[in-house]
């Protein structure tokens, strides 16, 4: 994967699974939703007030080169630029990074605020990242782009219902620096295929089937982009559009003669990249560490399914009582289409009424937004998933879950791992309340440092979160619910057992593939995405999931022990989610600084 794609999806995003998708790419036919109302900001700290001034001038250096990625976070003055795909851009970006590394280090060697200093230290040890990332892949491997998939994604993040119009109009600008009509810009296709020509010599090609995959696709990512500009009534664009056509398309066919050649047959990452991968998703131990912890962790819950499954079959009558087979049962429960949003709505309010009921923690005011894929976005992700709000000048904007049936056109390939009953309850608590959705609207509603809502952000404390609300869910689903929900966690624990046992040359995929289909009992389409995942689309992100739920479970343990009786629940998750999306280990180290004296000193005052 290269190192910097054209679109560079904004820091909170860029790791996490739910953002590879188009995040807005509704199909012309679609009823647009209202603007969501303005709202007033929350008051901001004075600390935060220090920290977003410095976090803004980080902001304001990467826009330079990447303004996609501000006017996604809502920087509207980005809304119509494009990537900077110039021969040395690397270099002058790498510049500016130590420029501002070096800025941010002097800085943490003198700030007295705690909040501050941490914040400094996100932003000293993201910059740290991305000149590693940069350094090591431009050393070693080609850079190749998506092309097609990262123009698509930028107009699916600008072309939304949430999206004003005023900053939708700038499409049209958006596109002609695209296909090189705006005066003084080239075509991108020609300034993407010069950083891959220029970049060939004795380094390490794309992965073939990425590439294969990629060419695919591209009709399909044409279609989805005249979709947005039919449905929003982009002016002025047709010109533009026809050459857009013409140009991807004739990247595709460049792709095919030129990059596929060159292209590598091994998936496997040098491990020196491996590694670099492993950081930026927020793993910190060794892979093969990794890999034990999340065995272990396979063994339990294998276990627990199998007691939990002849529970299941006695309910529903089934004859066989192998948690397998039982789950094979529960999918030929399956939701028709058009009952699919329906059912959903009815399991999250559910999930709601249990939360409120149970304390666990402080449910939002807003309803839950959420609707079916189009067809462009079940292509690009089969599963259900959220797309992340507006986290700079927020006005009303929320995250939405995004619903889908699959995406196979193939009998034999298709999808049967979220579109029947059983399935709705941990996948809701996942990507919706408690889980993500919840996640980044209480970083919105809290007024979190722009430090923590950005660029603080890694799979690891991300996806752990999802994991974890999954978990808090469990022991008040029905047993078919909870068996599915086991499900869900067995299958993150093979992510971190199979992703790195497969860069690592420790299994190969026939085996990783009989695991996914005989042990996880995924569907042959959702095991081939979960293969392709490991060794191209995001090799080591797979295991972050897990990582984090069991560091996040060790905190809970751990808070609870510190505060015995005197322990809430709802106000312990309550102030992790007011933290944004702190690494966790600074997560540990605020929890003992602040909450657990803060709760020790309110047990005292109430006796």
């Amino acid at each position: 994967m290269p190192r910097r794609a054209l679109i560079r999806v904004a820091p909170a995003l860029a790791a996490m699974a739910f953002a590879l998708t188009f995040p807005a790419m509704a199909s012309a036919q679609s009823a647009p939703t209202p603007t969501a109302p303005a709202k007033a900001a929350p008051a901001k700290p004075a600390w935060v007030v220090a920290s977003d001034a410095e976090t803004m001038k980080l902001i304001q250096l990467e826009a330079a080169f990447t303004p996609e990625s501000a006017s996604q976070m809502g920087l509207p003055e980005f809304d119509g630029k494009i990537t900077d795909l110039s021969l040395d851009a690397d270099d002058r970006l790498v510049a500016a990074y130590q420029a501002r590394l070096a800025d941010i280090k002097s800085r943490i060697a003198t700030e007295q605020q705690p909040e501050v200093r941490q914040d400094l230290q996100i932003l000293a040890a993201y910059i740290q990242r991305q000149i590693d990332g940069i350094k090591t892949h431009d050393r070693l491997q080609m850079n190749w782009i998506d092309l097609p998939q990262a123009i698509a994604s930028g107009f699916g993040d600008l072309l939304s219902d949430q999206t004003p119009p005023e900053r939708r109009a700038k499409a049209a600008e958006r596109l002609r620096r695209y296909v090189g009509s705006e005066p003084g810009t080239k075509p991108a296709v020609e300034l993407a295929k010069a950083q891959f020509l220029t970049s060939r010599e004795g380094h390490l090609g794309p992965y073939r089937r990425d590439v294969e995959q990629a060419i695919g696709n591209v009709p399909t990512y044409i279609q989805g982009i005249h979709a947005l500009f039919a449905k929003y009534g982009i002016k002025g664009a047709d010109a533009d559009l026809a050459k857009l056509d013409k140009q991807l398309t004739d990247y595709a066919k460049w792709a095919q003669t030129t990059v596929l050649p060159a292209a590598r047959a091994d998936y496997r990452l040098p491990e020196e990249v491996y590694a670099l991968n492993l950081q930026q998703v927020g793993i910190d131990i060794d892979p093969r560490q990794l890999i034990d912890r999340a065995a272990r962790g396979y063994y339990v819950t294998r276990a627990q399914m199998q007691a939990l499954a002849p529970v299941v079959a006695a309910k529903f009558g089934y004859k066989a009582t192998d948690y397998p087979s039982v789950i094979r049962e529960l999918k030929k429960n399956v939701i028709p289409a058009d009952q699919v949003e329906a059912r959903y709505r009815k399991v999250n309010a559910e999930l709601e009424a249990i939360v409120r009921r149970e304390d666990i923690l402080t449910l939002p005011q807003t309803q839950l937004r959420m609707r079916l894929a189009t067809p462009a976005e079940a292509a690009a992700v089969a599963a259900p998933h959220m797309t992340a709000p507006r986290l700079i000048g927020n006005t009303g904007e929320q995250g939405e879950f995004i619903l889908t049936t699959g995406n196979s056109q193939k009998a034999e390939d298709a999808y049967d791992d979220f579109g029947y009953d059983a399935a709705t309850w941990t996948l809701s608590a996942h990507e919706a309340r408690p889980g993500h959705e919840l996640q980044f609207g209480a970083m919105v509603d809290h007024g979190v440092s722009l430090a923590r809502a950005l660029y603080a952000f890694n799979s690891v404390n991300a996806e752990g979160w999802a994991l974890y609300a999954e978990g808090e869910m469990l022991p008040y689903e029905p047993v078919e619910g909870q068996l599915i929900a086991l499900q869900a966690r067995l299958q993150r624990q093979a992510r971190a057992m199979l992703d790195p046992m497969l860069n690592l040359g420790m299994i190969d995929l026939d085996s990783a593939r009989r695991v996914l289909r005989d042990e996880v009992v995924l569907s042959k389409g959702m095991t081939d995405q979960e293969l392709d995942r490991y060794t191209f689309r995001m090799p080591g992100q797979a295991g972050s999931y897990y990582y984090g739920f069991e560091q996040l479970a060790q905190l809970r343990v751990k808070t609870e022990k510190a505060l015995g009786p005197a322990f809430n629940r709802k106000a312990y998750h309550d102030f992790i989610l007011s933290q944004g999306l702190l690494p966790l280990s600074i997560l540990a180290e605020t929890v003992e600084r602040d909450f657990i004296p803060a709760q020790k000193a309110a047990a005292a005052a109430s006796k």
